[in-house]
């Protein structure tokens, strides 16, 4: 039986490879040695793929493939991150058109983490980011997720350290785009794939309910942000639209119903915008919200771009924060890597010499 066109590799769990191999009369085995090559070894060539036979390397050549998106551009920030701007070819399998999307590899001492983007643009229409200029360009294959963390794990593999967090807040809102992003994970988390534990995985989600409902069900997931940014209904619908169809008691009443596991806490992500939702008033409001849950907070202060809004002031951050810790939530103030190359929380607009244009028809509007 000879292999079918356009049969991508990558992004494959173990079980779709298994089941390859033996619709090409081999043994189940061998889809083993193709995912672990792929996941746990980073192998891109099927040439490199040496333990399977030659005969099988060959036939897997004429139809299937590792396609690896292209790295378009590298941006080095002074403090070491590197955004990647990578072009994705088209997706014949469901006809989806190509698109460019980015990933940031940031090191630090004792680990390093990559940001992913789980979809090309966004729908969600956040107002104070960047990337909802984009509009929805389209959602992206779980070999597409993958792919930008293998090759800035490949790129960068003579100065890994033992410890990689993935955090998938990138381009996108990861639950609108949850099997691909979900399979994905599975990948990750697998010991013998990619091989990052789940306490080291992160969705953060702009509060998709549905989308926590589900992940809540789940046996194997990884961990779970919520992006905040408001402190009441009014302020959150203008800041984040999303909010007019899940507004803060669904998706607070969802984080409440969520299953945490024993070292397990929810994390709020709370852009702090100068003048608009970083009072000591905002701050109450925040601690009632969250009165009574396992969480942490992270609080990020803005990325400048070319959108109406501010930085919140170093002494507005501080008692923010202060206000939260005394009333017993554990918050951290956040600062963003790369903001100097646009990669940044808030900042992947696709920026690279030309003019970011605003597709407002993929847009969600509620």
């Amino acid at each position: 039986m000879s292999v079918s066109q356009n049969n991508e590799l990558l992004g494959k769990t173990k079980e779709e490879l298994r089941e390859l191999c033996v619709s090409l009369g081999e043994p189940a085995y061998r889809g083993e040695q193709i995912y672990r090559a792929l996941y746990a070894e980073r192998k891109f060539d099927l040439e490199q793929v040496t333990n399977l036979p030659a005969a099988l390397r060959e036939r897997l050549s004429h139809g299937a493939g590792i396609r690896l998106p292209e790295v378009k551009k590298r941006f080095q920030s002074v403090d070491g991150a590197i955004r990647y701007l990578f072009e994705l070819g088209p997706n014949e399998k469901d006809k989806t058109r190509a698109a460019s999307v980015e990933a940031v590899f940031m090191p630090s001492e004792g680990r390093q983490t990559i940001c992913a983007s789980t979809q090309a643009g966004c729908a969600v229409n956040c107002q104070f980011c960047l990337t909802a200029q984009l509009g929805l360009i389209r959602n992206l294959s779980p070999g597409e997720i993958l792919a930008q963390i293998l090759i800035a794990l490949e790129e960068n593999k003579d100065t890994l350290v033992p410890h990689t967090n993935i955090v998938f807040m990138g381009q996108g809102e990861p639950l609108l785009n949850y099997d691909a992003v979900l399979t994905a994970c599975r990948i990750l988390q697998d010991p013998n794939g990619v091989g990052i534990p789940a306490k080291r995985v992160t969705i953060s989600t702009s509060g998709i309910v549905p989308g926590i409902e589900r992940l809540a069900t789940e046996s194997e997931r990884p961990k779970l942000a919520i992006s905040l940014n408001a402190s009441n209904d009014a302020q959150r619908d203008a800041l984040m639209p999303i909010n007019r169809k899940y507004p803060l008691a669904a998706l607070l009443g969802a984080c409440r119903k969520y299953p945490l596991r024993s070292w397990e806490f929810l994390m709020f992500e709370y852009v702090m915008l100068g003048g608009i939702n970083d009072t000591l008033a905002d701050a109450k409001r925040v601690v009632k919200l969250l009165a009574g849950l396992k969480c942490k907070v992270n609080l990020i202060p803005w990325n400048p771009g070319d959108l109406p809004y501010r930085e919140s002031s170093e002494e507005a951050i501080a008692e923010f924060q202060e206000l939260l810790i005394d009333r017993g939530i554990v918050t951290f103030v956040r600062r963003s890597r790369g903001r100097d190359v646009m990669a940044a929380c808030g900042q992947l607009a696709l920026l690279n010499d030309t003019p970011i244009e605003k597709s407002s028809s993929n847009l969600i509007t509620l």
